[in-house]
């Protein structure tokens, strides 16, 4: 009769340098400040973005009031879906290269002394 048991994973021993950097707490404090920072901003402009959408869709006269010549409300809202895309572009390449960035670059050579 052979001996069936059931295998434990992978321990310590068998854990890659990907798990182990993935398990720390450095890692996931780094997750934790992206994920602080882009979910509220995608959250922000989805609602932004839908509300340019259901006024487009169901508030016809409020998007066609002419605002100066033939500028509507509608084409002013709408240019300003591209001015948020590059804002937030911007604010995010700054908070990235301010917060996040050389937080990443510390646990990197971190990661990569270890290796040596």
């Amino acid at each position: 009769m052979t001996d069936v048991t059931a295998d434990p994973g992978p321990g310590p021993a068998d854990e890659t340098d990907y798990q182990r950097v993935q398990r720390s707490p450095e890692f996931q404090d780094l997750r934790r400040r992206f994920r602080n920072f882009v979910f509220p901003m995608t959250a922000l402009f989805l609602v932004w973005y839908f509300v340019y959408v259901l006024l487009a869709n169901y508030a016809h006269d409020f998007m066609s009031t002419k605002v100066w010549g033939n500028v509507t409300v509608g084409l002013l809202l709408g240019l300003g879906q591209f001015v948020s895309t590059f804002a937030i572009t911007m604010i995010y390449a700054r908070w990235a290269n301010k917060r996040f960035d050389p937080a990443a670059d510390e646990l990197r050579h971190e990661i990569e002394e270890d290796e040596l």
